[in-house]
């Protein structure tokens, strides 16, 4: 007997036309968490999801306010006797300074052949949109669903969740789950997939130096008193020693060296060296001895000056001794690390390397979150490679994430609930960059696959 189509599959190709049309009004919204100016478009962006949402079938969708951006939150939950599956996204975007590297407006979305370019293509507005099509062409198609579902949307993402941690302690009994999905994420390549069983956390600060009440003449009185701008070079210089290892008191102690099973995995991965040089632009590359590059990047953490500034910085010259000089700081956390206590070892650092003469002042920026670890035995990645397989024909492998995604430590924290990835964005797609874009092929392909996850997860519950 021949295999039948899936009804859900009828009818996601019945509607590709307008799901296209769709991801092309979403992604029009400016929604740039980080710029004030944009506040109202990422509340304009919560309502689209919203709508969106109700339209696909879900229920109880409602826009919920935090202390900053909003988050959208909906369900279905008829499926007696089967898991309750949490789905994750964000609708907020990056900036897209500089613009003039952009070919095309960054919110004026263009296709060109199988892409798909805009501000918030790939990370994240075209990979959430996917479950959402998923869940309409199931209920919509199938009449149900087979899991129970919750979805929780936020627009704050870009900006590190500041304040996600608060706001998932008042609503735990309304987001309650026993697995988070994280359509933010991506696959290896087109014919790859990922499990995904490691982020890192991040906190971020800024230091300032200040000296005399105002700007001096540097002829007047270069010399004779601190230079802010050579204490703020000094103290960054200090933070590393000369093997790249962060040199501020107590910043490894709640690292764990990686096992040799770890870095076996990690070495499994497929990495090229000299490649990835090539692609920035390099001749070697540098970091914390005893470590391969894709280790660092992975599973250790770092300290890295973001931006600093002090004094004149216009054509010409003008021979000033600046006043004030700052650094905002960055730091990507493992295993155990809080950025809470990171933040104190920074400040006891700069207080302890601060010659007299200037005062410096250490301010934790909002950004943070926890590093995140699961396995790749947890029931949650056990249907992912099950479907994964199904989908690429081969095992996937085991990634870990240089990045961020500050929710994962909060649903453990606050729900008990482990986060699995299912994204289909890809690592030459520029998420944060000009021009970034999402393949067409990947927002029909997560459609489908997304419809076999649900259907796999009653099949394969705990």
């Amino acid at each position: 007997m021949p295999n039948r189509t899936p009804t859900y599959q009828t009818y996601l190709d019945a509607h590709q036309p307008r799901f296209q049309d769709e991801l092309l009004d979403f992604l029009r919204i400016p929604s740039i968490s980080a710029l004030p100016a944009h506040k109202g478009d990422v509340q304009r962006a919560g309502e689209w999801v919203v709508a969106r949402l109700q339209a696909a079938g879900a229920e109880n969708v409602q826009l919920l306010p935090t202390a900053g951006h909003p988050v959208v939150y909906g369900d279905w939950l008829h499926a007696e006797g089967q898991p309750t599956i949490l789905i994750y996204g964000h609708f907020d975007v990056q900036p897209a300074d500089p613009l003039h590297l952009w070919t095309s407006p960054p919110f004026e979305p263009r296709i060109d052949g199988d892409k798909i370019f805009a501000r918030g293509a790939s990370d994240d507005k075209g990979n959430m949109l996917v479950p959402i099509l998923a869940v309409e062409a199931l209920l919509k198609g199938e009449g149900s669903l087979p899991v129970n579902l919750k979805f929780c949307f936020e627009g704050q993402e870009e900006i590190g969740s500041p304040q996600i941690p608060g706001f998932l302690a008042k609503h735990k009994k309304l987001f309650a789950c026993d697995l988070a999905v994280s359509a933010d994420g991506g696959q290896w390549s087109d014919s790859e997939g990922i499990l995904l069983i490691a982020l890192r956390g991040i906190c971020g600060l800024q230091i300032d130096v200040k000296g005399a009440k105002t700007d001096l003449h540097s002829g007047g009185y270069g010399g004779t008193i601190r230079n802010p701008a050579h204490v703020l070079a000094e103290l960054l210089a200090s933070m590393h020693d000369a093997d790249g290892r962060i040199a501020v008191d107590g910043f490894y102690d709640d690292v764990a060296d990686l096992t040799d099973d770890e870095r076996a995995a990690i070495a499994r991965v497929p990495f090229d060296e000299e490649e990835y040089l090539d692609n920035l632009g390099l001749e070697a590359t540098y970091g914390e001895a005893g470590y391969t590059t894709r280790e660092r990047v992975w599973a250790r953490p770092t300290l890295e000056v973001n931006g600093m500034w002090s004094g004149f910085q216009g054509e010409g010259i003008k021979t000033v001794l600046p006043n004030e000089a700052h650094a905002k700081i960055t730091c990507r956390l493992v295993s155990n690390q809080r950025p809470e206590k990171i933040v104190e070892l920074v400040k006891a650092h700069v207080a302890k390397h601060t010659p007299p003469g200037v005062t410096a002042t250490v301010t934790p920026e909002e950004t943070g979150g926890k590093p995140y670890v699961t396995t790749a035995d947890h029931w949650g990645n056990v249907v992912v490679a099950d479907v994964l397989r199904e989908l690429y024909g081969s095992e996937p492998y085991h990634v870990r994430s240089g990045g961020s995604i500050p929710i994962t430590g909060v649903f453990l924290d606050e729900l008990g609930a482990y986060t699995v990835s299912f994204g289909f964005g890809l690592r030459d797609e520029g998420a944060h960059a000009p021009d970034e874009f999402f393949r067409l092929s990947s927002f029909v392909k997560g459609q489908a696959a997304y419809c076999q996850l649900l259907k796999r997860f009653a099949e394969g519950k705990k």
